[in-house]
């Protein structure tokens, strides 16, 4: 991932056809507008994967997953304010929160090993304001959810 001092987020067309990740891939037209959406979330609110696809008109919610899994611009863009429509925390990382019998957000992934990507993501929210109940769902849905 690319720290924010290590780029500038690129605005117009002709830098953004010039771009490329750290691994040598274009950046498509969906994932500049899925990115593009999401700097607008504010720090302490949400939004779903769902009202994101709505709200650029094209996709699906896991068309928005996907981009917001491979964000290269992550933390400045922030995808960690995306939650699934039921409001459960949603995925991190590419990895899907579960929780465990001891009440903590595990990575639902087969590469994953179990590691703590949903976990990591309620801090960051937490830390911002936005708080889940003990089972990985928003407490305040209507107050935390960004109003687009």
């Amino acid at each position: 991932m690319l720290g924010i001092s290590e780029f500038t987020y690129p605005l117009t067309q002709t830098d953004r056809d010039a771009f490329r990740t750290n691994s040598g891939k274009k950046v498509t037209d969906h994932q500049w507008a899925v990115y593009d959406h999401i700097l607008q979330v504010p720090e302490g609110k949400v939004t779903t994967y769902k009202r994101v696809c709505l709200a650029i008109g094209a996709g699906s919610p896991r068309s928005v997953g996907s981009a917001l899994r491979n964000n290269p611009f992550a933390p400045y863009v922030p995808c960690h304010r995306v939650v699934a429509s039921n409001f459960f925390i949603g995925g991190f990382y590419g990895e899907w929160g579960t929780i465990s019998k001891t009440g903590i957000v595990r990575a639902k992934s087969p590469t994953s090993g179990g590691g703590l990507q949903g976990e990591r993501k309620l801090e960051i929210l937490r830390n911002e304001g936005v708080f889940f109940d003990s089972q990985g769902y928003l407490r305040d849905r209507i107050g935390s959810l960004w109003k687009q």
